[in-house]
């Protein structure tokens, strides 16, 4: 077995109503200066926190992440506005863009380097400021994870910073947040981190420790995620999605994605499809292709979906996809890149993008030549 690293924050604490418990854990930092980095739907939230905070005489800034993911260009004015505050601490509170931005913040707040010589793995080197991430939104898992995402819009490409420096200080996660998130975004975001836990588990790099969270976590997905999909109110659901999310996030670190992910890029660097989105047209026939490369493995994410256990290993793999299908259409998620203002004859440059993720690509369980990247996006326009 070989050896294998889990990066987690200090302080983990999940449960319904746990944002109290932030506010605590803030007011005891010693003298904080906070910054708070968050979506623009949570004006509310944001606007108690800060009084809540302003009664024990903290500092606090604050500054809404842009709409959608994060570009380069809106990174380095955001970092100007935070570095102009001279706070202590970031805290990232919404969803998985906004926690990426915090993260970023944190990071380069005091630090020489540029962030266009730290993308990749383990460039980044150091961090001096407090970080804290709180999500308000069940996918992403960037709350745990040491992955922070950037749009370069010259290049169109998402681009990873992935650094143990990433990994936040503390991480409150309170599903009441998420009650209020609209169903698409429910889905989206689920599943997001349905994909995070499946191709954790079905990596070339995959390792038992994490396969206890891959597997719970598609567990979690495919009994929850469509009831909190139609019910957004459903505490259980919301809750069951919420750690879903959280085992997600906790493989990216030492596992990660593959094929789905750097697949997904290219669709949402330059036709801005929402990551989620883009993971749920890939997942069921990324997973198709793979399965012959490892059919037990991805037998077992079949079952965890609750297919029916078939004949063979691969023939059980199947029905997994089919699954895969299943939920998305309960969702309501159109798969069909043409619906998504996507051409056909957009193939060939969107193959010749995602084949420049190899650092996602490296971990996937089958090879694919730039043939196989063309097919599936083709098979995505049914």
């Amino acid at each position: 077995m070989r050896t294998i690293t889990l990066l987690q924050p200090n302080r983990l604490v999940f449960g319904s109503g746990c944002l109290t418990n932030a506010l605590d854990y803030l007011s005891a930092l010693p003298q904080p200066r906070i910054h708070i980095v968050y979506s623009a739907s949570l004006h509310s939230t944001i606007d108690h926190l800060k009084r809540q905070l302003s009664t024990t005489g903290i500092p606090v800034t604050s500054d809404r992440a842009s709409a959608g993911e994060p570009t380069l260009s809106s990174f380095h004015a955001a970092l100007e506005r935070a570095r102009a505050t001279e706070p202590t601490c970031i805290l990232g509170i919404g969803g998985g863009s906004a926690l990426d931005l915090a993260k970023l913040l944190a990071a380069f707040l005091h630090n020489a380097q540029r962030i266009e010589d730290t993308f990749g793995i383990g460039l980044l080197r150091s961090r001096n400021c407090h970080l804290v991430c709180i999500p308000s939104t069940s996918g992403t898992g960037s709350e745990v994870s040491p992955n922070a995402i950037l749009l370069d819009e010259t290049a169109q490409i998402k681009k990873g910073v992935i650094s143990p420096c990433l990994v936040p200080d503390a991480t409150f996660i309170d599903p009441t947040l998420t009650h209020s998130v609209p169903p698409a975004v429910t889905a989206f975001t689920g599943l997001d981190a349905l994909t995070h836990c499946i191709e954790a588990y079905t990596n070339k790099h995959a390792h038992s420790l994490v396969d206890l969270y891959a597997l719970e976590g598609i567990r979690l997905c495919a009994r929850f995620l469509a009831r909190a999909t139609h019910d957004g109110n459903d505490a259980e659901a919301r809750e069951g999605l919420s750690l879903a999310s959280l085992y997600g996030g906790l493989c990216l670190g030492p596992v990660n994605t593959a094929a789905v992910h750097a697949l997904a890029y290219p669709l949402g660097g330059e036709f801005h499809i929402p990551h989620g989105l883009s993971n749920a047209i890939l997942l069921s026939t990324v997973f198709r292709f793979n399965a012959a490369a490892s059919p037990e493995r991805h037998a077992d994410v079949a079952l965890a979906l609750g297919a029916e256990l078939k004949s063979t290993p691969l023939e059980t793999a199947y029905a997994g996809a089919a699954q895969l299908e299943a939920l998305t259409r309960t969702c309501n998620i159109d798969t069909n890149l043409a619906h998504h203002g996507i051409g056909r004859n957009s193939i060939s440059h969107l193959a010749e993008a995602a084949l420049t993720v190899q650092r996602l690509l490296s971990n996937n369980p089958r090879e694919l030549t730039r043939h196989d990247v063309e097919q599936i996006y083709a098979a995505c326009f049914a």
